[in-house]
């Protein structure tokens, strides 16, 4: 052949790799991650450019979601057999989720007021307050609220699921288990509760988690533990702040589509704490 016609570069690459390139009776990728039904899955109902950006943002967190939740359980399953390690590298896998569900609220806040405002009407009541799935992780890391039940009762599937999370005992509380197991003095009232109550900080389990802080060395795995909780809260917190830093750039203090006040609501939210004595211990130390 002449240097004229010779093969293309990237084509002898191919060739040189001895890649697949014929999928007429084999798995593709694409038939793997079931991309025709994903990427088929964003209808914008506005004649707006942005409301992409809108849809594909919030889908692609609720796929993020689906993860945290995945890891979420298992972790709580491995915590309650008391097998931490397998734990710690799920809870690390969740905190770096919320790292990547930070991030995305860069992208929407490319969104300026009055690009969001000529789609708004669209989305009617539609809030990602209602996210079911966002309520399973609220549920999950103890912040328990009943009337928070009630966007999902017109579905009874997703209604059972959310229960489920509202009526199981949460991370922290596998967590106290896991320190009474090991010797520690949780209260028993703690230990055995009625799991839809939001939790209420203790003296007793303070000194239970800086017994463990104070003897890293004899309480390894749970000091490991705590740190876990920590990194935890800590992205969990960030993604609530920017959250809400994003809401008040695009929409000031307009009120929600769902109905709460937005960025007031949203602020509110900023001050629950969930394992409230890992903090507090670092005062106490």
């Amino acid at each position: 052949m002449s240097k004229f016609h010779s093969e293309p570069d990237g084509q002898a690459i191919i060739r040189q790799e001895k890649a697949q390139l014929d999928f007429s009776k084999d798995m593709s990728y694409g038939d793997y991650l079931h991309l025709d039904a994903l990427l088929s899955a964003q209808h914008p109902l506005s004649p707006e450019h942005n409301e992409m950006l809108f849809i594909v943002q919030h889908q692609t967190s609720e796929l993020w979601m689906k993860l945290m939740l995945h890891e979420l359980r298992a972790a709580m399953q491995n915590l309650a057999a008391d097998r931490l390690q397998p734990c710690f590298k799920m809870l690390a896998r969740v905190s770096k989720i919320m790292e990547q569900l930070v991030h995305a609220w860069d992208v929407l806040a490319t969104m300026t007021p009055p690009e969001y405002s000529a789609l708004r009407p669209y989305l009617a009541q539609s809030s990602g307050f209602q996210s079911y799935q966002y309520r399973q992780i609220e549920f999950a890391l103890g912040n328990k609220n009943a009337a928070m039940l009630r966007p999902h009762a017109h579905r009874a599937d997703l209604l059972a699921q959310v229960q489920r999370a509202y009526e199981a005992p949460s991370l922290y509380d596998e967590a106290l288990r896991a320190l009474h197991r090991q010797g520690l003095a949780v209260p028993a009232d703690y230990l055995d509760r009625d799991w839809t109550q939001a939790y209420a900080a203790s003296a007793e389990v303070e000194k239970a988690w800086l017994t463990v802080y104070r003897h890293p060395e004899q309480y390894w795995d749970l000091y490991q533990l705590g740190e876990k909780l920590t990194d935890l809260e800590d992205a969990f917190r960030l993604w609530r702040f920017r959250h809400v830093t994003t809401v008040e750039r695009i929409i000031g203090f307009k009120r929600g589509t769902g109905g709460t006040s937005g960025v007031s609501y949203l602020r509110k939210m900023l001050d629950v704490v969930l394992f409230p004595e890992l903090w507090k211990l670092r005062t106490d130390l």
